[in-house]
């Protein structure tokens, strides 16, 4: 049946309760999934208070403090000074707001034009489905950051241009992933007994097709959010991402590696930044899967 009836009845109330309290239970009992949900929600946190817990939130900007440059960890810098002389730990806590930002701005981007699309493809078939996955072969065909780097190459570098570029090339995921579920959802019984009733195709689509898609698609999404953070920062690295002075953790990296090893500090307070990001929301991505999907619960 389909999962989008809402519960008006104290019964099916109950059956909601109890399902959730399911769910809820089935994620506490992955340890990995409730490390993954502490670094999220720190990150989170961290992104959200930036301005206030950066205890020199004027290094954000480019302030230039020769006296200081490449100062190692220590009370006063945590994570040590850069070569202008900024708090490394603050650019880091600065910078995880806008690897939010990204992560979030090419999530949603490509789950809007791919959802969809693999929703049209799967459901009406024939030739537009033929039209829809073609091109999305094409952008399958090549290697997303390859690709990102063109299009970032076209525009010019810059965050707004690599976000761009990367929800240019994240969408085709998507629409497999929806065209798929969707293929298999439209001979279900139910789908059989709404188009009997008469139900039109988009009555069909949004209210028995798409609820029922939510659940890989909140999957993906919770793990894409790490990997678009990484593909990020890999545009930053290459310069080609956020331009200075603007605090984003894969351009740090870029400059930092210049002062490897004896400025260690400098690479390695920001790379671990993006490794505990990725890791934590691949982590949640995990669990999702065992909560929600049924094979994985089984």
């Amino acid at each position: 049946m389909s999962t989008t009836a809402l519960p008006t009845s104290p019964d099916a109330r109950h059956g909601l309760g109890r399902q959730l309290r399911l769910y809820a239970s089935t994620f506490a009992r992955n340890k990995s999934a409730m490390l993954g949900l502490v670094i999220v929600i720190g990150f989170l946190l961290v992104a959200l208070f930036a301005p206030w817990l950066a205890p020199y939130p004027e290094d954000a900007a480019g302030s230039v403090k020769l006296a200081q440059k490449l100062l190692p960890p220590s009370s006063a810098h945590l994570f040590g000074t850069d070569e202008m002389g900024n708090d490394v730990f603050s650019r880091v806590i600065l910078g995880a707001r806008t690897s939010l930002q990204i992560g979030l701005t090419i999530t949603v981007i490509a789950a809007l034009i791919g959802v969809p699309l693999g929703v049209i493809a799967g459901y009406f078939g024939g030739r537009v489905q033929e039209c829809i996955m073609r091109v999305t072969d094409i952008f399958l065909s090549v290697p997303g950051l390859v690709l990102a780097i063109a299009i970032v190459g076209a525009l010019g570098p810059g965050i707004l241009n690599a976000m761009i570029a990367l929800s240019l090339v994240w969408w085709p995921g998507y629409v497999r992933l929806v065209q798929a579920k969707t293929l298999s959802l439209k001979g279900e019984v139910y789908i059989d007994a709404a188009r009997m009733m008469g139900a039109g195709p988009l009555r069909i689509v949004f209210v028995h097709i798409l609820p029922n898609c939510v659940s890989p698609i909140v999957i993906k999404a919770s793990m894409d959010m790490g990997m678009a953070i990484l593909s990020a920062a890999s545009l930053g690295f290459l310069g080609l991402g956020a331009q200075p002075p603007a605090p984003e953790w894969g351009a740090m990296i870029s400059v930092g590696r210049n002062y490897l090893p004896q400025w260690w500090w400098y690479s390695a307070f920001p790379g671990l930044a993006i490794y505990l990001t990725v890791l934590g929301f691949n982590l949640i991505g995990d669990g999702l899967r065992d909560v929600l999907d049924p094979k994985q619960r089984g």
